[in-house]
């Protein structure tokens, strides 16, 4: 019944203001002289209270005291309620100054003044303190409400406790704090107790507890993980509120309370990188991002955007999402100059125009099939978009004096087991060819006698390898929501397969690095933590959304998609890896090819896919990566076949 009472009028707060004011001068007059009323000059006691009257409906109109909402009381409208006495009872103090120094009577004894300044501060602070706690006790007479533990007494959590208590919506009782912080354990917020981490086990066992709610930013993962999986094991829901900086009006809103995502367990400890590197390379430079309206192809636009570039070029056949990431930049009113280019990295003289046109500095090239079961079926594709289209950016980027090419490959170029990661793989092996087949000129021609045949490649070819990313286009867990939010089956492929993950600005701030730290021919792997095993992925995201596995949402097994394996790895048999000054870059050590040679083949390739030849496409990509072995593919008797395989210098 009392949750539905609607806020009040302004002008009976106004009025309520106004009679407290009255009755704490009555009251100051009566304490003054000793609750004897015959010592009390009513008149003058009439007159100084319609004064004093008048004198206060002014202040409170100009300060707005009465513009609060009762039941909200915070501490801003205690600092204008005292603001709004100082100034009324300063009046009077300044007007009996006046009169004195003129040998006139004081119109209200200072001593009055002193005590109605403060019985009027309590009345005013005391009777919405009453109705805002009446609300509070009201809201918590629910007999269904949860139980909720806050995670954090810190500032975010204060603000969380202050949201649960005045949203009428939320129907959580908050219990108990809990933080890492020893020196807090024992103490209370608001009259809630903070307990240290390690009592948490005696808040659950001595009452129901239904949630937890994360409330501070410097939550190790590590330390994440270990009290998400105890509240799991013990029935207890977890959620989380987003950063600081997405609050409204720097105030958290109930309905940015969610259920903590699958993405935020799989984060690992932030990666430092060399930012004045990155940004003495960048700042002032044109740089191309192919692939632009990608998820990896823009995080790498937004992350380039910090260093002050002279100019971003954005590449991509798709419209659509290259329009939305122009106007998501042009939103957050970046300094940087960028222009949207509308072109196919198959396109050769769509190519040449940008390069013409913008003549780029330094170039990411993230454009790419990347599928596997689709270009399991398509190996023309695969091969024009991944191999042509590296090709054709590399060529241009050598003709065009480009200082730096970085190539964003995967962990599926090792050992490929299907044709995406083989022609991601042959990819890798011409972009390092090419740089190798530089090196060997300027020996040649360094030792030659003629001076003027000595030239200076400029270009740089770099190559970075890494796994699956959270939230990219096609990634599991936004099809695994999406099947739980259904109501499953949730699919995964294979009980035992497994893959590494990493987020999506992790991955982009590391090929900024490694492409500032690369001096040509190398190609990176990164440090991808654990291997995670998919089926253990699907229930632990199933639990986050408050259901039992193969109960509330079955698991369904539906068998490997064609050219998956079991697992990924970084490095092939024959490679091994160097470190570098960061400890999440490696630089794997590879085979190295003849570059003529492997030129010519990837040239056969390419007429073989435009020719959309594919079963000859596949048998020339075993030949160039003899590594390449089909797995569950319509292409595995080609292995068991005899295929002459390529010969690498």
């Amino acid at each position: 019944m009392f949750s539905r009472i609607n806020i009040v009028p302004r002008w009976i707060i106004f009025s309520l203001d106004l009679a407290c004011c009255v009755l704490s001068l009555s009251f100051a007059y009566f304490i003054r002289f000793n609750f004897n009323i015959g010592f009390i000059n009513l008149t003058e006691l009439s007159r100084n209270l319609l004064l004093f009257a008048i004198i206060n409906s002014v202040v409170f109109f100009n300060i707005k005291t009465y513009a609060g909402i009762i039941r909200y009381t915070s501490a801003q409208d205690s600092f204008r309620i005292l603001y709004s006495i100082i100034i009324t009872n300063g009046l009077f103090f300044v007007t009996n100054l006046i009169l004195i120094s003129f040998e006139k009577e004081s119109l209200i004894s200072n001593v009055v003044l002193i005590i109605n300044g403060l019985s009027s501060f309590l009345l005013l602070i005391t009777y919405r303190v009453v109705v805002k706690y009446f609300f509070l006790y009201i809201k918590n007479l629910k007999i269904d409400k949860r139980q909720v533990i806050i995670y954090g007494a810190g500032d975010v959590g204060i603000a969380a406790k202050r949201t649960l208590d005045h949203d009428p919506k939320v129907n959580m009782n908050l219990v108990a704090f809990i933080d890492d912080d020893e020196r807090k354990a024992g103490k209370a917020i608001d009259s809630i107790k903070i307990f240290s981490v390690s009592d948490i086990h005696l808040l659950v066992t001595e009452q129901k507890i239904d949630d937890l709610l994360i409330a501070t930013e410097n939550l190790l993962p590590e330390r994440k993980n270990k009290i998400v999986d105890f509240c799991l094991e013990h029935d207890i829901k977890v959620l989380t509120i987003p950063p600081v900086q997405s609050w409204i009006n720097g105030q958290i809103s109930s309905t940015q309370i969610q259920n903590i995502k699958i993405e935020d367990l799989l984060e690992r400890e932030p990666i430092i990188i060399h930012n004045d590197d990155i940004s003495q390379q960048l700042k002032g430079k044109r740089v191309l991002i192919t692939g632009a309206a990608g998820s990896i192809g823009s995080e790498i636009v937004r992350q380039v955007a910090k260093f002050y570039p002279q100019m971003i070029i954005l590449n991509d056949q798709s419209e659509s999402p290259l329009h939305e990431l122009q106007l998501e930049l042009q939103d957050k009113k970046l300094d940087n100059n960028f222009h949207s280019f509308i072109g196919d990295v198959r396109d050769k003289v769509r190519m040449e125009v940008l390069f013409q046109t913008f003549k780029p500095h330094y170039v990411y090239h993230a454009a790419a099939y990347k599928h596997v079961p689709l270009m399991e079926h398509n190996p023309g594709e695969a091969v024009r978009t991944n191999v042509m289209g590296t090709k054709i950016i590399a060529d241009l980027s050598v003709k065009y004096n480009v200082q730096k090419f970085v190539m964003i490959s995967t962990d599926k170029a090792v050992n490929p087991t299907n044709v995406m990661g083989a022609s991601k793989r042959i990819a890798e092996i011409y972009v390092q060819s090419l740089f190798n087949s530089f090196k060997d000129q300027e020996a040649n021609i360094t030792t030659s006698a003629n001076l003027n045949d000595r030239i200076k490649i400029k270009t740089k070819f770099i190559t970075t390898r890494f796994g699956n990313v959270l939230g990219s286009n096609g990634s599991v867990i936004p099809r695994f929501k999406a099947q739980i939010q259904k109501g499953g089956p949730i699919t995964v492929t294979h009980p035992e397969i497994t893959r590494y993950f990493m987020t999506i600005p992790e991955a982009c701030r590391l090929v900024l690095e490694a492409g500032s730290m690369g001096k040509g021919g190398e190609i990176f792997i990164f440090d991808m933590g654990q291997s995670v095993k998919i089926v253990e992925l699907a229930k632990k995201m199933i639990r986050l959304s408050g259901l039992v596995p193969n109960q509330d949402i079955a698991i369904e097994f539906s068998g490997l998609r064609p050219g998956e394996k079991l697992y990924e790895e970084l490095l092939n048999d024959l490679e091994n890896t160097v470190p570098t000054h960061h400890d999440k870059i490696m630089v794997a050590k590879v085979r190295e090819y003849d570059f003529e040679s492997i030129q010519n083949s990837i040239n056969e390739l390419i007429q073989l896919s435009c020719a959309y030849k594919d079963r000859q496409v596949v048998v020339k990509m075993k030949q160039i990566v003899p590594e390449f072995k089909s797995n569950n593919s319509i292409y595995e008797e080609l292995d068991n076949s005899s295929i002459p395989t390529f010969d690498n210098a």
